[in-house]
């Protein structure tokens, strides 16, 4: 077990899943806006991974094959430009394609509704495997969600055969998460995680500047679960 005296993290270091004002939902601020909030909270990098165009109200694929062109830093806080993109189907099919992808510094994959319709659990596993062959995806973007179940074992012996890395979402496991059975299900993952010795990230899912780097909710669940610190990616 996670020991009494560990402690409490006010901020990540490093922030792989937030968004900016180009996924959206009502998001207002810029990726210069979230540098330096992440400046002023003594974070050290963050990952822009908005939401591919698939998304209601998403990106434009546009706004992706700019990003290469992007400053690596602002503020001092390195920056790391990806995508969260959408399986579209039981094939894994992405809503960005190669050529876009393969000039970002990464890509989260995640199932989102009403892009994918879910289905039965080997359907579902299987797409997100098939997903996370794409030699660009690095990081299982929230699949505790309950309205698309899985076999987490079967899905973390891929991703770790694969080096891609599950994470642990904040958002998913707030009191107000419109994600279905998110706690159970994440209890699954850090168990099937632990047991095949699989790394995992901590995420804020931060859409805009401010919740960067916040993973209560998600440490609560390490230490509830006793889950390994040392296959925590991204502990400060």
């Amino acid at each position: 077990m996670m020991p009494s005296s560990t402690p409490p993290i006010s901020y990540l270091s490093e922030d792989w899943h937030v968004h900016s004002i180009a996924s959206g939902h009502g998001t207002l601020d810029s990726i210069t806006d979230i540098a330096r909030e992440a400046a002023k909270r003594g974070m050290k990098l963050i990952g822009i991974s908005d939401h591919g165009p698939a998304t209601l109200g998403g990106t434009a694929l546009s706004y992706f094959r700019s990003l290469p062109l992007c400053e690596p830093r602002r503020f001092g806080v390195e920056l790391r430009y990806g995508a969260e993109a959408n399986i579209l189907d039981g094939n894994g099919s992405l809503d960005i394609p190669d050529e876009i992808l393969e000039k970002l510094d990464y890509c989260i994959v995640s199932m989102h509704r009403p892009i994918y319709k879910g289905s039965e659990s080997t359907v579902n596993t299987h797409a997100y495997i098939q997903a996370m062959s794409h030699p660009k995806v690095k990081i299982l973007g929230h699949c505790d969600d309950g309205r698309f179940s899985v076999d987490y074992d079967e899905l973390v012996r891929a991703a770790t055969a694969m080096g891609v890395t599950p994470e642990l979402n904040n958002v998913s496991l707030s009191p107000d998460s419109y994600r279905l059975n998110c706690r159970a299900n994440a209890t699954r993952l850090l168990e099937a995680c632990a047991k095949y010795n699989c790394p995992i990230l901590l995420s804020s899912d931060s859409h805009g500047r401010k919740h960067i780097g916040e993973v209560a909710y998600a440490m609560e669940l390490v230490k509830e679960t006793g889950f390994p610190l040392t296959l925590i990616k991204n502990l400060p």
